[in-house]
Order: C-alpha cells, then structure tokens, then sequence
C-alpha cells in the first residue's frame, strides 16, 4: 500500500511567499511540491505555481538547499 501524501491547505501559497522573499527553496519544499504536482486534486492555479516555481529552479533564478528552513 502506497501512503497518502497531501500538503495542507495554503502550503503552496506559503512557500512561494518564502522563495519570493528568500530566494532559495528547501529541499524539504521541493519535496512537497513534489507530492503537490502529482496530486490529482492540485487546482489548476496552484499547479501553474508549482510549474513556474520549477521552472525558475530550472532556469538558475531559484537556488535549492538542503537546510530545514531559508535563511535570509
């Protein structure tokens, strides 16, 4: 049996505010958006977010670490 994964309701928001302010993105984030983007549920607005999101990290402009929490 495969676990269940969801995020809470505005996680997506939260860490796009965080990477907006910071950044950076956690490596504990990239996880959750990982789970995000493969939920079927996903609204199409917060699957735009999280594919801009990756789409930034992809491009260099969104640096991914592996702290716990961003520093400024």
């Amino acid at each position: 049996m495969v676990p269940e994964l969801q995020l809470l309701p505005g996680a997506i928001s939260e860490i796009l505010v965080s990477v907006r302010d910071t950044g950076v993105l956690t490596r504990t984030d990239c996880y959750g958006l990982m789970a995000a983007s493969l939920d079927d549920s996903l609204s199409e607005d917060d699957r735009r977010s999280v594919n801009r999101l990756m789409r930034a990290v992809r491009q260099g402009k969104v640096k991914v670490i592996d702290d716990l929490s961003p520093t400024p």
